[in-house]
């Protein structure tokens, strides 16, 4: 099979490798389709995410999508010829974490791409992917494989809502829009928010999130005094979701959000710390979380997609076959043409 695999910074090479075996409990999958997600744009630019560097051959991907072509022994709830995406998190189910309900915060966890842990966990960029029967869901074949790979992100973005609490009636703030902020709006959409303002720093990005739906749309830099104006009266919104993984957005996340409101941090902030207002936020008790994955959301957001209860097809912009992968990662790296950048086969 081929498969993309990266070898440090901005040295990603296709090769083939031995199809894998399908055993007990396990289903094969042909590939459909796999997102580029703003983690793997780190690992191919970078080598790294953070802490975690590459220090063997990586295949990356784990928003991903296929078509089953085998079942293992004791499967039962997928069958061969269905469409199903796939959840990249594999927790153990077993430590204190799991047992407490919290399996995305699992302390062994596997995840698909991932060079957390050494030997890496081999990501989905390759035309054949083996599965727990449990990490699959199916789709109908209506459903768009874009459409299906689209189930990760989303499930971030729907764990970052449950995190906020209602949003019924509630005025929502989103910084940054990207992939994972614009798929929050649509999750708070979802969710009743009556009034979702949006920041950003690229105009390009501000335009495609006036697609769906949203009540303001401001330029962080350009429009600074219409941001500013949302400090007023101790904060202007109910609920804000950071997901620019910027400190100074995370800085006006909390001068904006109201006292008594709480700020949802679902970007990663580059580097190893960041410099809040501590006081603004403990003197108005502006509850800040973090969020992080997600666990039981991967089937609520398999099931919003199936259904076409919420609609990402604005945010599928570009599809690269996985022959050209190293062109896809350089269109997902330019925000200024890019959402959503899908690989195929």
């Amino acid at each position: 099979m081929l498969m993309a695999m990266l070898y440090g910074a901005k040295d990603l090479r296709l090769e083939r490798g031995d199809d894998p075996v399908t055993g007990a409990g396990q289903v094969k999958v042909r590939f459909g389709a796999g997102g580029i997600c703003g983690s793997d744009l780190s690992y191919f630019g970078k080598g790294r995410v953070g802490d975690f560097a590459v220090m063997q051959p990586l295949c990356l991907g784990h928003e991903v999508s296929g078509e089953v072509v085998e079942i293992g022994e004791g499967v039962t709830r997928v069958k061969v010829g269905q469409r199903v995406a796939i959840n990249p998190n594999q927790p153990c189910r077993v430590c204190r974490t799991c047992m407490a309900g919290k399996g995305h915060l699992c302390l062994k966890m596997n995840f698909y791409g991932s060079a957390a842990i050494f030997p890496h966990i081999q990501g989905v960029f390759r035309e054949i992917i083996v599965a727990t029967e449990a990490q699959c869901f199916p789709v109908p074949n209506s459903c768009d494989f874009r459409t299906a790979a689209m189930a990760e992100p989303l499930a971030v973005a729907l764990h970052a809502v449950k995190r906020a609490g209602s949003l019924v009636g509630k005025r929502v703030l989103v910084t940054g829009v990207g992939p994972i902020g614009s798929l929050c709006v649509l999750a708070a959409k979802r969710a009743g928010a009556a009034h979702i303002a949006v920041t950003d720093v690229a105009d390009a990005a501000l335009r495609r999130a006036q697609a769906l739906g949203i009540d303001e749309a401001v330029n962080a830099i350009s429009a600074a005094d219409k941001v500013e104006a949302w400090y007023a009266n101790k904060g202007m919104f109910d609920v804000t979701f950071e997901c620019s993984g910027n400190a100074a957005a995370m800085a006006t996340a909390i001068q904006a959000t109201a006292s008594g409101g709480c700020v949802v941090q679902v970007g990663m902030i580059a580097g190893p710390s960041a410099e809040i207002p501590v006081n603004r936020f403990v003197s108005r008790e502006v509850d800040l979380l973090g969020a992080f994955r997600f666990d039981s959301e991967y089937g609520a957001a398999v099931h919003e997609l199936a259904h076409g209860l919420i609609d990402v097809s604005s945010l599928l912009t570009h599809t690269f076959k996985m022959t050209a992968a190293n062109d896809a990662f350089a269109m997902a790296a330019d925000r200024s043409q890019s959402m959503k950048v899908h690989l195929t086969f």
